[in-house]
Order: structure tokens, then C-alpha cells, then sequence
């Protein structure tokens, strides 16, 4: 009971569980990631809406161990009560064989006291000289057949005394034993009195718990809602932010197309960077100690139904880091850019005929300004939180033509 009882409570306090049962770990990373990646994919709906849409993601996860909870905490309830009702049988049971044992034990003291008052009788009349005056009537005898009569009825009297005497220990052993079967019989129905009163309080137990896991599920259910119901309003804000952002990532583009074919205009000397022969770790690590938290690629927002290219890749890392260019480049813009947040980029060169740029979103500040030059490694900016994100990170991109292409490969070592 108590192994069960205690299984539940861990059950009821870890706040997210995935629906196929791994163990309350695996569980939480599982719902960890899920949620990591809803919150990716929401990045470009408004913050009231991602709120609400991460609530509702917790609940959704969550609802399937609270549910689980609450079954077993039914079942729990079921077995409990079970455990009780035969807890109070046994109980029972034993207290109807204590008076059992008691009345018996009673009935010896009886016999005890009965044949210790015969035993009183015979001292008390050999106490008053009874005894010497049938001896002397004995001796008394005038023939031998009287004689032999007296001699009887002596022994007669003195098996009396005897017979009392044996029956009064008998008696006394008899009442030990039923005193020690009423004393077992009373401590054993003393443990099952006790016994039944905590299967009962573990019954309750059981019941409160039962009752707390099926308002979780309650509460989750009206989180559930609620929170759909803020998502549904944010809906038309929403989609607006998203094609917001496509007309930014299209404006981007065309001003470094327009940038970069100023710089061909001008020739190699206006600081392009010239050409850049091989795509493989042509940049340097933007941030140092940074992961990628998210992946470049395009994302379906499964709440609004809507397809978003996410241009770059997220490098998760505390905010306030030191954000350093790439590449040696020119800065062909530096300000704010809506859901980019503080947006920085530089134009490094030609690949392969194309010019070729890389951006850095949701800065916290911008150290460089525009038409600016600056060296490989040098700090143009700090990571920060700004635009459309959900927490601070650097949003890196590499751009050919204007058009974001997979950064990864331009990138040392693994990220991952």
C-alpha cells in the first residue's frame, strides 16, 4: 500500500509526462523536446499566442500521466476499500474469539474458586479436630468387621480430600491456559482493530489522492481550453506577424542583392571581400560555447496551419555573449527588422557567382554600423532575446543572392 501510495504522489507531482510510460525521466526530457520544438516552430506568432499555445502544448502533455494517475488512483481506491472491509472482518473475527476465550476463562475461575472453597471445608474441619474424633471412633471398633468399615470410610474421606485438592490444581492449570488463550485472543484482535483503522486511513489516503489526481485532470482540461481559446484570437495577429516575416526575409534580400551589385559595380577595391572559392568552414563560429537549439528548414505550424521557412540556425547560448563576425565583410545593414529583432549583415564576397552574406538576428545591441568594414572574428553585437523569440540565442544565416541557404555547411565542427 504504501509502495503504491507513494509510486502515485511521484506520479502527481511531476509536472509533464509523455503518453507512452518510459519512466517520469524519459517522460519529462521527451515533453522537454516536443515542447522545445513547438516553441521553434511558433517563433513567428505573436508572444500572447505562444504563451497560450505553450500552455496548452504543457497541458496536452501532461494530460496523459494525470490521466493514468487518476486511473490507478481508482484502482487504488478499489483495493484499499477491499483491504479494509477484509481488515474489519478479521477484526471482527478476532474480537468475537476474545469474549469467546474471556467467558471461558471465566468459567474456570468458577471451577477455581468452587474447589478451592472444598478445600477450605476439609482444613476448616480438621482445624476444629473433626479428623482426630473419627480416628478415635476408628479405634473405637469393637470387631474386627467394624473395624474394616471405619478403616473404609476413613479412606473414603481422605480420597475426598485428595480429589479436592487435585481438582483445585487442575481446575487452576485450566483457567492459566484459557487466561493465556483470552490474552492471545485479545492482543491479536487488538492488532487487527489496529491493523483495520490504517488499511481504512490508507483507504481515505487513497480516496484524497484519487480525488486531487482527477481535478488535475480537470484542471488540465480547462487550461487546455482556455488557452485555445486566447490562440483562436491571436489567430489573425498571427498570421499577419508571419507574412510580415517573409516580406522581411524578401526585403533583406533584395537589399543585399542591390548592395552586392553596387559592390560589382564599384570592383573588389569597394571592400566585397572578393571570391570565395570553397563553401566548407568558410565562417568562423559566430558565438563561443553556443548548440544549435534549431535547425534551418521549413516549419508547419500545426495551430494556424501555416508553412514558414526558418532561414537560418539557432545557437543557443546566455544572453549578453559576444557576437563576432564570420567572415571579413562589409555591413550592408544594421538596425531593427521586426520579428529579426536587432538584425545585422555582411556582404562577404562572390560564391560561385552569387554574392554571399551572413545575418545575425534578435541581438541584444549592435556594435557595428552601416557600410562599416570589419575583420573576421571581429565583435559587431551581443546575443540577446529581440523581435519574434522566445529566449536568447543567436539567429545566424547565410545568404546567397540574398536567399538563406543552410549555414551549417559553411560552418567548423558539429553544433549539435
Amino acid at each position: 500500500m504504501r509502495r503504491l501510495l507513494a509510486t502515485l504522489t511521484t506520479l502527481l507531482v511531476l509536472p509533464l509526462a509523455s503518453p507512452a510510460y518510459a519512466g517520469p525521466r524519459e517522460d519529462k526530457r521527451d515533453v522537454d523536446r516536443r515542447l522545445a520544438a513547438a516553441r521553434d516552430t511558433m517563433e513567428g506568432a505573436t508572444r500572447r499566442a505562444r504563451t497560450a499555445i505553450a500552455s496548452y502544448d504543457r497541458a496536452t502533455a501532461a494530460l496523459p500521466a494525470a490521466r493514468r494517475a487518476a486511473a490507478e488512483a481508482r484502482g487504488l481506491v478499489v483495493a484499499a476499500e477491499a483491504a479494509a472491509k477484509q481488515a474489519r472482518r478479521e477484526a471482527d473475527v478476532a474480537r468475537r474469539r476474545y469474549r469467546s476465550a474471556t467467558l471461558a476463562y471465566q468459567r474456570s475461575q468458577r471451577a477455581v474458586d468452587a474447589a478451592r472453597d472444598d478445600v477450605g471445608r476439609l482444613v476448616a474441619e480438621a482445624y476444629k479436630g473433626q479428623s482426630v474424633m473419627r480416628l478415635n471412633a476408628v479405634l473405637a471398633a469393637r470387631s474386627p468387621s467394624e473395624l474394616a468399615d471405619r478403616i473404609g470410610w476413613l479412606d473414603t474421606v481422605a480420597r475426598h480430600r485428595r480429589d479436592a485438592l487435585d481438582r483445585v490444581t487442575r481446575e487452576r492449570l485450566t483457567a492459566r491456559q484459557r487466561q493465556n488463550t483470552a490474552d492471545a485472543a485479545r492482543r491479536r484482535a487488538d492488532a487487527a482493530d489496529s491493523a483495520a483503522r490504517r488499511t481504512l486511513g490508507q483507504a481515505r489516503q487513497a480516496q484524497r489522492t484519487a480525488d486531487d489526481a482527477v481535478r488535475q485532470v480537470g484542471d488540465l482540461v480547462g487550461v487546455r481550453e482556455r488557452a485555445r481559446d486566447v490562440a483562436e484570437q491571436e489567430r489573425d495577429r498571427s498570421l499577419a506577424n508571419y507574412r510580415d516575416l517573409r516580406d522581411q526575409s524578401a526585403r533583406i534580400a533584395a537589399r543585399i542583392r542591390a548592395a552586392s551589385g553596387g559592390q560589382r559595380r564599384g570592383g573588389s577595391g569597394s571592400g566585397s571581400g572578393g571570391t570565395v572559392h570553397d563553401s566548407g568552414a568558410y565562417f568562423r563560429t559566430p558565438v563561443a560555447g553556443a548548440y544549435k537549439s534549431s535547425d534551418y528548414g521549413w516549419r508547419f505550424d500545426p495551430y494556424y496551419h501555416v508553412s514558414q521557412l526558418h532561414a537560418g540556425v539557432d545557437l543557443a547560448v546566455g544572453a549578453g555573449t559576444p557576437i563576432h563576425a564570420g567572415a571579413a565583410g562589409r555591413v550592408v545593414y544594421a538596425g531593427w527588422n521586426g520579428g529579426y529583432g536587432n538584425y545585422t549583415c555582411l556582404l562577404h564576397g562572390t560564391y560561385r557567382g552569387q554574392s554571399l552574406s551572413s545575418c545575425y538576428a534578435h541581438q541584444s545591441s549592435i556594435g557595428v554600423g552601416y557600410g562599416q568594414w570589419v575583420g573576421r572574428g571581429q565583435y559587431i553585437g551581443r546575443v540577446g532575446s529581440t523581435g519574434a523569440s522566445t529566449g536568447p540565442h543567436l539567429h545566424f544565416e547565410v545568404r546567397l543572392d540574398g536567399n538563406p541557404v543552410q549555414p551549417l555547411g559553411w560552418l567548423p565542427g558539429c553544433l549539435c
